[in-house]
């Protein structure tokens, strides 16, 4: 799929490490649905859960489909790459604008609370993942660049849904909510822009890790359970908002921000139904 692989043998993972993400996965999706279900503390437990799941989910399906030193590769640069930038983003306001979370998170790594790159790894490899498929065929010389820019848009895009629901869980505050999306008056445009700037850092970095790591594993659908992530989280995230969280806002702009990555996959399946025939 990625046109990045590095070897041409196969490693296969053991049948764990091969069916664990997918199980990962369907776990997610279950603890997601009780979101909006509770509230207090149960909620924040449902948080940690998912975002738990989610990072599991990230690792184990980059090492059943890349191998074990992509797997390891994804952990610790987006981890350091995470705190990094949002240490950066804590002490000078960019690239996000002014912003302070909440003690409730917990333990903290130069400021930045243990569940915040533990969410970015949840995000940053499903959203390279889809971006692989979707560049497939995109020409050699600029199938990269391609990925890249891809890569980031899912990965702003997923923010854009994500950050008003724990903004609204009080687990971080914006100085400056204003000027923001329509519709959206608790999180800034800065942070929109500090993520798409953040996740060309982060996917370009992630691009070059698997073009120096991965190697065909032989496993079928080893993608999909970093897809089942990125599409409940961000649709049924959006469904989430509109019908249970009060957030009308966010669930639109969603929905908005999904409609070209649907027809983008709608044209990839549609060309490669066509190419076997």
């Amino acid at each position: 799929m990625t046109g990045a692989v590095a070897a041409s043998h196969t490693s296969a993972p053991s049948p764990t490490v091969r069916w664990a993400p997918l199980a990962l996965a369907g776990a997610l999706v279950l603890t997601a649905i009780a979101y909006p279900l509770t509230d207090g503390a149960g909620r924040d437990a449902v948080s940690w859960t998912i975002v738990l799941l989610g990072a599991g989910v990230s690792v184990l399906s980059s090492t059943a489909s890349r191998g074990w030193r992509t797997g390891l590769g994804v952990l610790v640069l987006v981890l350091v790459a995470a705190v990094l930038i949002e240490s950066l983003g804590l002490s000078t306001g960019f690239p996000y604008g002014e912003y302070a979370y909440s003690d409730t998170l917990g333990a903290t790594l130069l400021g930045v609370p243990f569940l915040v790159p533990l969410a970015w790894l949840m995000m940053a490899w499903p959203s390279w993942v889809l971006a692989a498929f979707l560049t497939a065929r995109v020409r050699p010389g600029r199938r990269t660049a391609a990925r890249v820019l891809a890569a980031a848009y899912l990965f702003a895009a997923w923010d854009v849904v994500l950050d008003p629901q724990l903004v609204q869980a009080g687990y971080w505050r914006w100085a400056h909510p204003a000027p923001g999306l329509p519709g959206i008056d608790t999180v800034p445009l800065t942070n929109l822009g500090g993520w798409l700037l953040a996740g060309l850092v982060l996917m370009t970095l992630l691009d070059r890790l698997v073009a120096r790591t991965a190697r065909p594993s032989g496993v079928p659908f080893a993608d999909a359970a970093p897809l089942l992530v990125l599409g409940w989280m961000t649709l049924g995230g959006a469904v989430a908002h509109a019908g249970w969280l009060g957030l009308p806002g966010s669930a639109v702009w969603g929905a908005v921000l999904a409609l070209p990555v649907l027809a983008a996959v709608a044209v990839v399946l549609r060309a490669r139904r066509a190419g076997t025939r």
